[in-house]
């Protein structure tokens, strides 16, 4: 995960806000309770924005509770939770174990090595529970190193084993909803590794490293086919989240799917225009 679908603040109600600040706090205290200190150093915007849709979707009973952590030793933070943050802590170790274990295959990664070593017992724990999930995140990390390595420049079919990740990610348990919940995911998860490859890309063209822009870089129009892109990703994840029967919370994730989300691109097109601008 990448810390992209996040909230937008500056349009959000202050209630709102504080109660997407509830479920953030909780979600990093159980990544806590169960996984130490590394588990706490996962926290994502984008796992709390899963854990607010299924909570939102299936409106289970939200635990309540004031405590204090390392970030905020003096006041007391609110925190939301149940077992939906639970199933958000246990995922967010599966994709990062199994992004450590790439890292490891592909380079040798020391860091990887050492969290993959340090995590086995708990990686296998939860993937032992969730074994539809763990299957698709291994194959799907798998199948896109391949392709990457091969320098596909296919941006759907580089992308899809980003969205297939973030689809099963977002079935819980099977329903009558889940085809929706899986379209959803998976344009959100193209969305978040097209809008990953194109932050990255200045730096990636240097390394000479492997990017899904490059050969689209030096079109006059190459920012408005990333945008554009990026546009149809999320309007078809907009349409499924609009079928959800979900009322709770709504407004908040609202602002994530059609405001949040961009406020990264924002960030990187002003950067790209800035520098464009100093090199004439």
């Amino acid at each position: 995960m990448f810390g992209y679908v996040m909230v937008n603040q500056d349009e959000l109600k202050l209630k709102d806000y504080n109660r997407y600040r509830s479920y953030y706090c909780g979600l990093c205290r159980v990544l806590e309770k169960k996984y130490g200190i590394s588990g706490k150093l996962e926290l994502t915007y984008d796992m709390t924005f899963v854990d607010i849709l299924l909570n939102a979707y299936m409106e289970l009973p939200l635990k309540s509770e004031r405590h204090r952590c390392m970030v905020h030793p003096v006041r007391k933070q609110d925190m939301l939770f149940n077992e939906i943050t639970d199933y958000c802590a246990d995922m967010t170790l599966l994709l990062t174990y199994y992004k450590m274990l790439d890292d490891v295959n592909d380079d040798g990664s020391l860091i990887g090595r050492a969290f993959v070593r340090k995590e086995k017992k708990k990686f296998e724990r939860a993937a032992n529970a969730y074994p539809r999930q763990a299957k698709v995140f291994e194959e799907s990390v798998r199948s896109l190193a391949q392709t990457e390595e091969r320098r596909e420049y296919n941006l759907d079919k580089v992308a899809g084993f980003t969205g297939n990740m973030l689809a099963e990610l977002l079935v819980y348990e099977e329903s009558v909803w889940s085809d929706e919940l899986r379209k959803l995911g998976f344009y959100l998860g193209k969305f978040i590794y097209l809008l990953d490859a194109f932050e990255d890309l200045e730096k990636d063209l240097k390394k000479g490293a492997y990017n899904p822009w490059q050969p689209s870089k030096d079109r006059k129009d190459f920012d408005a086919l990333v945008e554009n892109t990026l546009m149809m990703m999320i309007s078809e994840c907009a349409k499924s989240f609009e079928r959800l029967p979900i009322v709770q919370d709504v407004d908040i994730l609202r602002n994530i799917i059609y405001s949040g989300v961009w406020q990264k691109y924002e960030e990187v097109r002003e950067k790209r225009e800035k520098k464009s601008e100093e090199q004439k």
